[in-house]
């Protein structure tokens, strides 16, 4: 790997390509992010495993004994909560970090000359990492059920790329409103609440009515938890029809928080 080039006092060359600054100064934050999460916790990375799999004992025992929803034509309820959470959580985590990056870069954007569309980039990447550890919890649970991956897993890549447009462009549009408008931060919480329950993650779809599953069409989130347990857990390739709608959501997403960031980002610095 090419070694940036340096000044003397350690810092990055102002004759080196501004693509390949941005690329160092994205590790080195996903780096610094990463020790700060574990640092001082005893269990560290292990976290990123229990979380999801206590979460999904938690909601196993909650929906499918307390409630008694019924499982018909699920192969595995415990797959079907965990595919659901880690993906949701995914979301969640990229754009509730990615909301508060700009803000909380503050001091750095005042002092250097850096682009700023890397710190949202840098929370959704270092989600995307945290994301990479919950699968361990996922295999963990595939082969405690019997359910073991098939070669529809090799397009886990594939579906990353489309949530990760998709949680790009979220975050980007959310950092912005967020530097103009403190309250998006308070209402996005409530909204991440509602977005929680009216996704299928812990209850079947068959118990929606007709006119829910309607309005499903429209959940970006509806489509891409389909995605991830069509590959792990239905372990079917999924249909054209869905692969372009989570394409379309990703780039449409993609495409609304660039254009946003980019006509609002020179009045960062009067605001945060």
């Amino acid at each position: 790997m090419e070694q940036p080039i340096r000044e003397q006092d350690g810092t990055l060359s102002a004759w080196y390509p501004e693509r390949k600054k941005s690329a160092y100064i994205l590790r080195q934050l996903v780096t610094r992010d990463f020790k700060l999460k574990y640092r001082r916790s005893f269990l560290g990375v292990l976290w990123s495993v229990l979380n999801p799999l206590l979460m999904m004992l938690i909601m196993a025992a909650v929906f499918s004994t307390m409630m008694r929803f019924s499982a018909e034509g699920i192969p595995s309820y415990p797959l079907y909560i965990i595919l659901g959470n880690v993906t949701f959580n995914l979301m969640s985590d990229a754009t509730s970090q990615g909301m508060h990056s700009i803000i909380d870069a503050a001091s750095l954007l005042k002092k250097v000359r850096i682009r700023r569309w890397v710190f949202p980039v840098e929370k959704v990447l270092f989600a995307l990492l945290n994301f990479a550890f919950s699968l361990i919890a996922v295999l963990i649970v595939m082969f405690a059920v019997g359910v073991y991956p098939t070669w529809t897993a090799l397009l886990l890549p594939l579906f990353l790329v489309y949530f990760g447009m998709f949680c790009v462009g979220l975050s980007m549009l959310l950092s912005s409103l967020s530097v103009f408008f403190r309250d998006v931060m308070h209402l996005w919480t409530v909204v991440l609440t509602a977005w929680t329950y009216a996704t299928p993650l812990f209850y079947p779809i068959s118990i929606l009515p007709d006119w829910m599953l309607s309005l499903e069409r429209f959940n970006p989130m509806y489509h891409f938890v389909g995605y991830m347990r069509e590959l792990l857990l239905y372990q079917q390739l999924p249909s054209v029809a869905l692969n372009l709608t989570c394409l379309g959501f990703g780039v449409g997403m993609l495409i609304v928080g660039l254009l946003v960031f980019r006509k609002t980002e020179r009045k960062f610095i009067l605001y945060i």
